[in-house]
């Protein structure tokens, strides 16, 4: 049974049931079997470079529209917020405006199950899995989803029931009936429609055994092409067309009747705590995007510091006051006392396409993520460049261990292979970022440079390794823009930082993050063993 798990990022849902004005406040939920269907079909148009739906996707798309899924939802509450629209027309010299709402279910950091109870053949079985984890949203745009496959012998959770109507079930007076759009049975609709052509023809007149003249062939065509030919082409048809077509609703669809539990969809905030057993996670990547989407608009690698700290002051804001504890993003134990051995929170901002520019944060902590962390990266939703002028747009890109950054995609392999190195480990490694010492610096000993990074290492849990301080190139000389004095916080000791070659006897894996700065992205080095270097 085709079963997949839909999670938020964005901790929210936005979605407008059908034959309702956005301003009506409402809330799809859960997200009706019509949306659902059509999602994957959009995915696979966007991610797999269909020029039409194959074989294998109408024998899905057939399977899930002939049976109604059943339901788990995250507890939710509805809320919205309110935009005034410019209009462009002028009153008394001003701009006029017109209240816009934007309805959404607050989710938080549950997850939504949907269970389709039908079996599918394995080709289509492995589209399915294949569609669901490249969904980017479902609703509106800025309803991220992050999808999963579950195999159908994993049980559905037990709380947040939601399921067809039947005839010989009448739950509880907890739950409520609600009415969602579900794509009609194929057969269904294939009936349906052939009645319907042929009555809409024989209102021609047409005289029986005679080739219809042109202008009455013209009349069949046009009343042919406002049917879709089958329901795979009904679930493709936009609503411009089928207004255009004067429908009434979408062509192909059915009301059903559901019924889900009265507190699905609260309005205030939900009574539970969210991710209270959440497991603890390794890291969490980042994606940085500007509000215009123009990448030249993104802070330079230079600013890495700075953009560090500015995403480490949003993410503890989102911890709020109180609660369980949170080392892993304060850097402290709950006395206050400030974490040893370097295992808390590391945010390094990343360009993983190389042009320049930041465009992702990798979050990672050796002692884990808790569930408290978790939910402060997943609710933020924006952090801001120098002076507070110019917003980014944060989504949370990816979260497992270390090592699933390997799978981030073709395009951004590179960085990420040089920032962890090969899966074999390196034994060569220059900083990316310069190297500050963490200290005064000597001309001999502990405090040396070479001691000090030798000292990091150490502290650090790795081996020892030979440390060549390299001359200023063309290369290493931009590493010193990096460095500058800090507004606010621990200023470095010298304001300068070195370029740093480390040799390793032994193959080790990153990242290596080392000096002043290590936990906001300076001190960060790569591996150099691809590029044929000694």
């Amino acid at each position: 049974m085709p079963t997949m798990v839909l999670r938020f990022p964005g901790s929210r849902y936005h979605a407008t049931p059908g034959g309702h004005h956005v301003n009506e406040g409402l809330v799809e939920w859960p997200p009706s079997p019509w949306r659902l269907v059509r999602t994957l079909i959009a995915c696979g148009y966007s991610t797999q470079r269909w020029d039409e739906v194959p074989l294998e996707g109408r024998r899905l798309v057939e399977a899930l529209s002939s049976v109604l899924p059943e339901y788990r939802l995250p507890q939710a509450a509805l809320g919205h917020s309110r935009h005034y629209m410019p209009t462009t027309k002028m009153k008394d010299g001003r701009e006029e405006t017109t209240l816009v709402l934007d309805a959404f279910a607050d989710v938080g950091d549950g997850a939504l199950w949907v269970r389709w109870p039908t079996k599918v053949d394995e080709e289509a079985q492995q589209l399915f899995e294949l569609l669901v984890a490249h969904l980017g949203y479902l609703g509106r745009s800025e309803s991220w989803v992050l999808g999963e496959s579950i195999s159908d012998d994993v049980p559905l959770p037990k709380a947040g029931h939601a399921f067809p109507h039947s005839d010989r079930v009448r739950p509880g007076r907890s739950f409520e009936q609600i009415a969602l759009s579900a794509p009609d049975v194929p057969n269904d609709y294939a009936t349906w429609r052939k009645g319907e052509l042929e009555a809409a023809i024989t209102e021609l007149h047409l005289s029986n055994g005679k080739k219809p003249t042109q202008a009455q062939q013209k009349k069949i065509d046009m009343i042919q092409s406002a049917y879709p030919a089958d329901l795979v082409d009904c679930l493709q048809r936009d609503t411009a067309w089928w207004k255009a077509q004067k429908w009434s609703r979408a062509p192909g669809t059915r009301s059903v009747l559901y019924w889900r539990e009265g507190n699905a969809l609260e309005v205030g905030t939900p009574s539970s705590p969210r991710m209270s057993g959440a497991h603890p996670v390794e890291m969490m990547l980042l994606a940085l995007t500007t509000p215009s989407g123009s990448k030249s608009a993104l802070p330079t690698v230079a600013r890495t510091l700075p953009q560090a700290e500015l995403l480490h002051n949003a993410l503890v804001s989102k911890l709020g006051f109180g609660g369980e504890p949170c080392p892993e993003l304060v850097g402290r134990d709950e006395t206050g006392e400030p974490l040893k051995g370097h295992r808390h929170s590391h945010l390094l901002p990343a360009d993983l396409d190389g042009d320049g520019r930041l465009d992702h944060v990798v979050v990672f902590a050796p002692m884990g993520l808790g569930a408290r962390a978790q939910r402060a990266v997943r609710s933020l939703r924006r952090t801001y460049m120098k002076g507070g002028v110019g917003e980014l747009q944060v989504a949370v890109a990816g979260v497992g261990a270390l090592h699933d950054l390997r799978a981030i995609g073709a395009g951004l392999s590179q960085a990420v292979d040089e920032l962890l190195g090969p899966t074999t480990g390196a034994t060569s490694w220059i900083n990316t970022t310069p190297f500050v010492p963490p200290r005064h610096l000597k001309k001999n000993g502990r405090s040396s440079l070479v001691g000090q990074v030798e000292a990091e290492l150490s502290v650090r849990g790795f081996p020892p390794a030979r440390v060549d301080v390299l001359d200023w190139t063309d290369e290493t000389l931009a590493l010193r823009h990096f460095v500058r004095r800090r507004q606010r916080g621990p200023q470095p000791p010298l304001d300068i930082g070195f370029a740093v070659r480390l040799i390793f006897d032994s193959p080790v894996v990153g990242p290596i993050c080392l000096g002043y700065g290590s936990h906001f992205g300076l001190g960060l080095f790569r591996s150099v063993e691809k590029l044929g270097q000694p």
